[in-house]
């Protein structure tokens, strides 16, 4: 096994939350990225893969642990190491040419010679004839090889793209992922190591030699996935098949089953995190699973060509219907409970009182907002009473985030109102409220 370029040892990262409290991102993370390898890492929003990915490159620094680069520590950002984002992160002003030529021109490389090595790696990724095009000229995809070619350009040995795929339409990305694979097979690359973090488990498992999982709250390498497949690789493939299901039953091994973990046994926290679902989804989801070909029972990435939603958003309708109890996951396939089977041929009253009876047993911030409002004289309550509560565990956009959802869902189920005007939660103009 080839030595390690960029290593992780005991890797630990938080940030303060507006209020000062402390979250910690990344805890515990062991990882190596070893010569000749294209490792993947698949996560949740929010996990810390790009954190990881940043404290790879030495952009910010870990608060514990070790980081190596070709041995040595690693207290800045290094030589050998460039970065693709999702955003392009190109500067319009600047030529197809002279944004391919930052990094060298801030090494201070020379004009000439600058412009040759740019011009080489410009063609190297498919972009020759439009070195003098401004970014508003090019497609998305063009876009995403200017910024590749930015980073081939530094001839780095390690290349981390976070989500540089994900940006762009599925053809579009499917054909540079094509592209950066064949100069990688062909030796071409002057990269000798890559690391994509990534939504797609079809995209990791057609490009990596290993296949690594991020758990959540903190972030952690939780599985790791050895692919043994040369490339090129077969789509269709019974291999890749096989190992595409693997990987959505690593991924899903972690989930909330009716509001417990199914690893730990622990209930939903107050302040943890909820999927970013919407009640339209889920219906849909359990429609589907519910109606021929399925009865009941699917695997998941079949129902994700059917439901055409794509794997983060699969798994996180995955992860809210096993939270309400109206599903449960078994390796990488989706099974209704009676509950979840009885759901999806209610009505809409019907539903929304299962919905909001599951909501109180499952989601605690929902049933603490419920019973807040309850016990009130008012039978209303503010917003920013439970932002504050949920900025003890989370940052202010994902608090934000949590209680969006929180809102949607509740309002669902009819166990408060929301006006979005003023952020006041209140009971339901329904309900007579006795706190006798």
């Amino acid at each position: 096994m080839n030595a390690p370029i960029v290593e992780l040892k005991s890797v630990g990262k938080s940030f303060r939350s507006a209020d000062g409290t402390a979250r910690s991102v990344l805890e515990n993370v062991d990882f190596s990225l070893r010569e000749g390898e294209i490792v993947a890492l698949l996560g949740k929003s929010g996990s810390g893969k790009s954190t990881m990915l940043r404290i790879m490159a030495g952009l910010i620094s870990a608060d514990e642990g070790q980081v190596h680069y070709r041995g040595l520590p690693l207290y800045g950002p290094a030589d050998g190491i460039s970065m693709v984002f999702q955003s392009f992160a190109l500067f319009p002003w600047l030529t197809v040419q002279k944004n391919v030529e930052l990094g060298l021109e801030a090494k201070g490389m020379l004009p000439d010679e600058r412009a040759i090595k740019a011009k080489a790696a410009i063609e190297l990724i498919g972009l020759s004839g439009f070195e003098g095009a401004l970014p508003r000229e090019l497609s998305g995809g063009m876009r995403q090889r200017v910024g590749i070619a930015r980073a081939l350009v530094m001839e780095p040995e390690v290349l981390l793209m976070d989500e540089a795929f994900s940006a762009l339409d599925v053809l579009t990305g499917e054909r540079l992922r094509e592209d950066i694979l064949e100069l990688w097979e062909s030796g071409r690359l002057p990269t000798k190591a890559i690391l994509v973090v990534s939504h797609n488990i079809e995209e990791a498992v057609m490009m990596a030699d290993r296949v690594l999982v991020f758990a959540s709250d903190p972030g952690r390498v939780r599985d790791e996935l050895a692919v043994k497949l040369t490339r090129p690789r077969e789509v269709e493939g019974s291999e890749v098949r096989g190992l595409i299901d693997k990987v959505y039953g690593l991924m899903t091994a972690g989930s909330m089953r009716a509001g417990r973990g199914a690893d730990k046994g622990v209930k939903l926290g107050l302040g943890d995190r909820l999927p970013e679902v919407g009640i339209s989804s889920m219906e849909g989801a359990l429609e589907i699973l519910a109606e021929e070909p399925y009865l009941g029972r699917a695997d998941l990435p079949k129902l994700a060509e059917d439901t055409e939603l794509n794997d983060h958003e699969l798994l996180d309708v995955a992860s809210a219907l096993t939270l309400l109890g109206f599903a449960q996951l078994e390796q990488g396939d989706i099974m209704l409970t009676e509950l979840g089977s009885r759901y999806a041929l209610a009505d809409q009253a019907e539903r929304k009182a299962i919905f909001g009876q599951q909501l109180q047993n499952n989601v605690p911030l929902i049933a603490y907002i419920r019973h807040g409002l309850v016990q009130d004289p008012s039978g209303d309550l503010h917003e920013d009473l439970f932002l504050k509560l949920l900025h003890f565990t989370l940052s202010e956009t994902d608090a934000l985030a949590v209680l969006r959802v929180a809102v949607e869902w509740g309002r669902y189920g009819e166990l408060f109102e929301y006006d979005f005007n003023t952020g006041i939660l209140n009971m339901p103009a329904s309900e007579e409220v006795d706190i006798t």
